[in-house]
C-alpha cells in the first residue's frame, strides 16, 4: 500500500489559506489597537434597544449616503427628517429579536471604533466628519468585497436604513406608492 507523500496539513487548500490570512490580519489589528476591546464604544444602549451616540453618527452618515438625493436640502428640514429617521431606526431595532440586536450592537461597536472602521471599510474619517461621497465609496467597497462578511455588513447597513426610510408615510410618494386604499 502506497501512502501519499503529502499530508493534508502540508498543503492547505485556498480557502484554508484565506482563513489563516484573515486570522493573522485580525490578530494584527487587535495588537495594533492595543487589545481592541478597550477602544470599542457601545453600539446600542438600554439593553440593545437604542442607538448609542457614536452609532447615531454612523447611521446618520450611512442614511445620507445610501439614500442620497432623497433627503431635503441641507438645513432644518433635513435635520428634522434625519431625526425622524434615527427615531424610526431606534424603534425598528427595539423590535428585533434579542440575538439580532446583540449582533447589531457588536457590529456597530466595531464600526464606531477607529481601527474597526478603518479595517472594515477603509474610511479614514470618523462617520460624522466623513463626506457623503467618502461614506458612499466605503459602502461600495464593502458591497463589492470578495469577503462575504464585508458584503453582509453593507447589506445590513443599507437594508436597515432603506427599510426604515421607505416605511415612513412621508416617503411613499418617492417610490410612487399612493398609500393604502380605503376598502
Amino acid at each position: 500500500m502506497r501512502m501519499n507523500s503529502q499530508s493534508p496539513m502540508s498543503s492547505p487548500d485556498p480557502k484554508r489559506r484565506r482563513l489563516l490570512k484573515l486570522g493573522l490580519g485580525a490578530a494584527a489589528l487587535l495588537a495594533v489597537a492595543g487589545g481592541g476591546v478597550a477602544l470599542l464604544k457601545p453600539g446600542l444602549l438600554e439593553s440593545n434597544t437604542r442607538l448609542a451616540p457614536a452609532a447615531r453618527g454612523l447611521m446618520r452618515g450611512v442614511a445620507l449616503a445610501v439614500l442620497d438625493g432623497l433627503w431635503p436640502a441641507p438645513g432644518p428640514a433635513r435635520e428634522a427628517s434625519m431625526e425622524r429617521q434615527l427615531a424610526a431606526l431606534d424603534a425598528s431595532i427595539a423590535a428585533l429579536p434579542a440575538a439580532t440586536r446583540a449582533e447589531l450592537a457588536q457590529l456597530l461597536s466595531l464600526l464606531c471604533s477607529a481601527p474597526g472602521r478603518l479595517a472594515m471599510t477603509g474610511l479614514k474619517q470618523d462617520w460624522p466628519q466623513a463626506s457623503v461621497a467618502e461614506i458612499g465609496a466605503a459602502l461600495e467597497g464593502l458591497r463589492h468585497s470578495r469577503l462575504a462578511l464585508r458584503q453582509q455588513v453593507y447589506f445590513a447597513l443599507r437594508d436597515l436604513n432603506a427599510a426604515v426610510f421607505f416605511t415612513q408615510p412621508e416617503h411613499w410618494a418617492l417610490m410612487g406608492y399612493p398609500g393604502p386604499r380605503d376598502i
